[in-house]
């Protein structure tokens, strides 16, 4: 089963995610459980995060695998690992970050990678195909209505084209809104 979880920043979105993801891993006896980190801490605040969201997975039976960019390339990691994609379970938290990754692979003094959206949709539909179970995470940052520089619009525009791809392919589709889950297709990962 696949399922999308999204919403606005720091919501509640990964701990949702990651009993979604432990209640598919039992329900289907899907062994293994992979938390698949894609943000690349860039300052404090970032490796704050990193260290409570580690904190918060401890003992929850995640093996972290960190995968900046090419993320499909986790199947390839869980069978170095000895293990079966198919029957494992795998969170990507987050597609938001992917897609940055994907956008600037060095620094930000080059353009941003054209290609980068594409990558990402790919990437993240051969990760959904191969695995036994994946939930993804993506950030809800392009409904308002302000007017950004050109950079942010077109980031905000790939971010949606991947999570409209993303929509497409998974069975459940959940936006957390103030506290909420609302379901728009599939049901609550049980």
């Amino acid at each position: 089963m696949n399922v999308l979880i999204s919403g606005g920043s720091k919501n509640g979105k990964t701990a949702f995610a990651e009993r979604a993801a432990l209640a598919l891993a039992g329900s289907a006896s899907c062994g293994k459980r992979y938390y698949v980190a894609t943000m690349i801490p860039y300052d404090d605040e970032d490796r704050k995060r990193v260290e409570l969201h580690i904190e918060e997975r401890a003992g929850l039976g995640f093996t972290t695998l960190e995968i900046a960019r090419n993320i499909a390339s986790a199947l390839d990691l869980v069978k170095e690992d000895g293990a079966d994609p198919a029957a494992s379970t795998f969170l990507v938290d987050s597609t938001t970050a992917l897609l940055l990754n994907e956008m600037y692979p060095g620094d930000y003094s080059a353009p941003a990678d054209p290609m980068a959206a594409e990558r990402c949709r790919r990437g993240l539909a051969g990760l959904a195909r191969g695995a036994g179970n994946a939930v993804f995470v993506s950030d809800y940052i392009y409904s308002d209505a302000a007017r950004y520089d050109d950079f942010t619009e077109r980031y905000r525009a790939d971010l949606a084209s991947i999570d409209r791809a993303l929509a497409e392919i998974c069975d459940t589709v959940i936006e957390l809104s103030c506290g909420l889950a609302v379901v728009h297709k599939g049901g609550l990962p049980q």
